[in-house]
């Protein structure tokens, strides 16, 4: 061999050696997937519907565009979702859930029948039952009982349905919380508008497809694992946007730096990515990639869509905004304007509706008629502003918390409270619908004559993301992802949709 061969196949072993670097673990066995193990593998499924039905959707990163907007498995009925959740857990018992038996109980020691074999997260000993702090009245053509907690929403009762027993087997607020919005009760699970973004992208490709405001002062107790990504390409998690100060963190250029310099660096930066994910295809490539994108046409579009100062007078009267502040109210406006503009899913979270009775800020007789006075006319006026644009057809709004409060008064170490409160209950607890062609005027569940069980018609969380898929166009049991060698959907193996509330 001559020095000149010599030198060239030492160039090549070393060229080799080079790109042995970029090759990692995970590389590896994506590429040594046809080997003769997955081969043996594979034998081991024939006839199974493994890899998912041909009625599931393409993934999204088979284009360039991970957000493109994609129809869903059927029509649905709705567009987009408007999630309400009261983060802390409502009272079901003052708000929804009349239940004029428990006042008769009231103050008596509770049976020994309701505390066997029970967890609780603080009752402690024998506590007292606890009578309704409400005054309660039948609303509208259907009846459904509202509290005069709620006076504004009462006047739109018959619009709702109410899903009355509703179960959850989590009574700690976060993991309620992780379970209701990702399918699971521990971190790594995406969440439902992640999965709705997965599924459908976006309507307006200057505004992210998912969208989460917070209120009350804190961030849910799961904090921002309940609108992340888990295991999706995090393209999908939810952008997180304040009706106070700048609506995104950094949305504007620093100092010395134009819109047109920044697309140049944007424009160079997804030249090298792009040029990666051609060699590697990994494709957190192109979420980095649709995400640069997404941020520069955020600084063009965001701070116009989350700006509720240029709304009517009778507007902001309606919902009782104060435009410049942080507030409830504010952040339904801001809802209905997204959903007007093409986002597929807004989720608000609400802080401060855990009423133990351990402060004036936290019991039934004072905080929780606070917090009711905050959500009444806001999410009243959405239902009919929504409506009266012809938009709540097709938005889905969903209002609830994460579990509910026991018939009991909260006791700890055998001592009462200072004030008015319960202990969180999982066994049962009230949530409502509306629009996207949910029914209208309907109750669905009953509870007993206490409030602590349900008897009839219960649901889960389960149940309940399965309808909100169904209404978007999907069928919870198809919708999957293939993730660590198993397809995953958002109901994990449980859930059926809830027909009884759909139109």
């Amino acid at each position: 061999m001559t020095q000149k061969e010599l030198n060239n196949d030492r160039i090549a072993r070393e060229a080799r050696m080079k790109s042995l670097e970029f090759v990692t673990r995970r590389h590896f066995l994506k590429d040594s997937i046809t080997g003769m193990g997955a081969l043996a593998f594979g034998s081991l499924l024939t006839g199974c519907d493994f890899f998912g039905s041909k009625d599931a959707p393409l993934n999204a990163f088979n284009s360039n565009n991970p957000l493109a907007a994609h129809p869903p498995m059927f029509p649905g009925k709705a567009k987009s979702v408007i999630y309400l959740h009261m983060a802390g857990a409502p009272s079901q018992l003052e708000l929804f859930d009349y239940k004029p038996e428990l006042l008769k109980l009231n103050g008596k020691e509770c049976p020994p029948s309701l505390l066997e074999g029970k967890r609780f997260a603080f009752i402690q000993g024998v506590p007292k039952m606890l009578g309704p702090q409400a005054v309660f009245k039948q609303r509208g053509q259907s009846g459904a009982w509202v509290s005069d907690h709620l006076p504004h929403f009462a006047t739109v009762a018959d619009e709702v349905s109410f899903l009355k027993a509703v179960k959850t087997d989590q009574f700690n607020h976060a993991p309620a919380q992780l379970l209701m919005h990702t399918g699971g009760a521990r971190l790594g699970r995406p969440s439902m508008g992640a999965w709705v973004s997965y599924g459908l992208g976006t309507e307006n490709s200057n505004l992210p497809a998912f969208v989460v405001l917070t209120s009350g002062g804190k961030n849910p107790d799961a904090g921002k694992s309940v609108w992340g990504s888990g295991f999706l390409p995090s393209v999908y998690q939810g952008v997180q946007c304040r009706s106070e100060g700048d609506p995104v963190l950094f949305i504007n250029n620093p100092e010395g730096i134009d819109k047109d310099l920044r697309k140049a660096s944007i424009d160079a930066i997804n030249k090298v990515n792009q040029e990666t994910y051609n060699t590697f295809k990994d494709p957190e490539i192109l979420s980095r990639i649709s995400q640069y994108e997404m941020a520069y046409k955020m600084q063009m579009s965001v701070p116009e869509a989350m700006d509720i100062s240029d709304e009517p007078e009778y507007i902001h009267a309606m919902y009782g905004t104060q435009p410049g502040r942080t507030s409830f109210a504010n952040n339904v406006l801001l809802a209905r304007k997204l959903v007007e503009k093409g986002v597929r899913y807004v989720q608000l979270f609400d802080w401060g509706w855990d009423s133990h009775g351990t402060s004036q800020n936290d019991c039934l007789e004072i905080g929780l008629i606070n917090k009711c006075r905050s959500i009444d006319r806001p999410i009243t006026a959405l239902i009919l502003d929504l409506k009266q644009r012809g938009l709540l057809d097709e938005t889905l709004v969903v209002w609830g918390g994460e579990f509910g409060r026991t018939p009991m008064q909260e006791n700890r170490d055998g001592k009462e409270m200072p004030f008015m409160g319960r202990d969180h209950h999982a066994e049962a607890f009230t949530m409502w619908m509306a629009g996207g062609g949910i029914q209208k005027g309907t109750t669905y569940g009953e509870t007993d004559e206490i409030g602590y069980h349900a008897v009839r018609g219960r649901v889960e969380p389960f149940d309940v993301q399965a309808t909100i898929l169904n209404q978007l166009g999907f069928d919870h049991e198809k919708f999957v992802y293939q993730f660590q060698g198993r397809l995953f959907r958002l109901t994990d193996v449980s859930g059926r949709v809830i027909n009884e509330i759909i139109a």
